[in-house]
């Protein structure tokens, strides 16, 4: 704990004293990460956060966790309310799985021990961003989107089963929780309240992107930075940016997709950063969260590679 304190502060000074001398850079990642946050996270994850926020306060979560429950919940035997945080984790993009995760086992509706099995498979990348900005956008190759999902989806599945019996989960269920009062219609009180709740959350994402923008561009000034091996180091800090520098790299483009696809697995160390802020006051510890998504990366890179190979593209 204490080398751990010692790290931090060391590191906090050496970056504050960057930022003092190198105005400019920061000005760029800043701005940069600035234009990231309002013109795509913004406008796609903000609608998701406030509409998830009314609907755990309100009966909606429980209709809906039930509705998909006899699908979601023997696939990926969780429990009823278990099922909400995995259809977000899968659908919404990072952090929208952990902090509805984590919101769930502060509120009582599922155990601690349930809520670390769902962070370890149900914090994902936006199928919308693997769709739109990866594969058409920047590697430019529609006809990838198919198999993209196929992986995007076959590795926390798969994943799930070895992580429910690393968390000792019994074939009969987690054990059910007592249920919080929620409300059964949607007022104007609890509308504000979603609305202020899904801000201070997006403008917590927001403040995360802009300081690893910053981060970015003060590493890209390093000795090693230029080199193939900075350039996978650099990919791995903020999962945009990290997408466009991988597709640059001079490999073949089997390495290249398999590469970027463990990168959208991992979700790189922004988003690892976004989930840990997610999940204060929780009890779910982020250390073990990213031992499984770094695990669930190489499967997904090996997968992704042996796709390519056997497509033949």
């Amino acid at each position: 704990i204490i080398l751990k304190r010692y790290f931090f502060t060391i590191f906090t000074i050496i970056f504050i004293a960057l930022m003092l001398f190198f105005q400019n850079e920061v000005f760029q990642g800043a701005s940069s990460g600035l234009l990231l946050w309002f013109q795509t996270v913004l406008p796609t994850l903000l609608p998701f956060l406030i509409l998830v926020n009314i609907m755990q306060k309100t009966s909606l979560i429980r209709q809906v966790s039930r509705l998909v429950y006899p699908a979601l919940g023997p696939l990926f035997s969780v429990s009823t309310e278990g099922c909400f945080a995995v259809l977000t984790g899968f659908l919404c993009g990072y952090p929208v799985g952990a902090k509805v995760t984590s919101d769930l086992v502060r509120d009582g509706r599922i155990s601690r021990q349930e809520g670390a099995y769902l962070l370890s498979f149900c914090n994902n990348t936006s199928p919308g961003f693997l769709a739109g900005f990866v594969v058409c956008q920047t590697i430019r190759d529609p006809s990838l989107v198919l198999g993209t999902m196929i992986v995007f989806f076959a590795v926390p599945i798969l994943f799930s089963f070895l992580f429910r019996k690393i968390y000792s989960h019994k074939s009969v269920g987690w054990k059910s929780q007592p249920l919080i009062r929620t409300q059964r219609i949607v007022s104007l009180d609890l509308f504000d309240t979603s609305i202020m709740n899904g801000f201070e959350t997006i403008t917590k994402i927001g403040g995360y992107i802009i300081v690893f923008s910053v981060l970015l561009e003060l590493t890209k000034m390093l000795p090693l930075a230029d080199t193939l091996a900075g350039q996978i180091g650099l990919s791995f800090l903020e999962i945009t940016n990290g997408v466009v520098i991988l597709e640059t790299l001079p490999f073949s483009f089997a390495v290249r997709y398999a590469l970027i696809m463990g990168l959208c697995t991992f979700g790189g160390l922004c988003a690892a950063a976004q989930t840990s802020g997610m999940l204060t006051g929780s009890g779910l510890r982020i250390l073990p969260y990213i031992i499984e998504k770094l695990a669930a990366a190489v499967a997904a890179s090996l997968l992704a590679y042996f796709y390519i190979q056997i497509s033949g593209m």
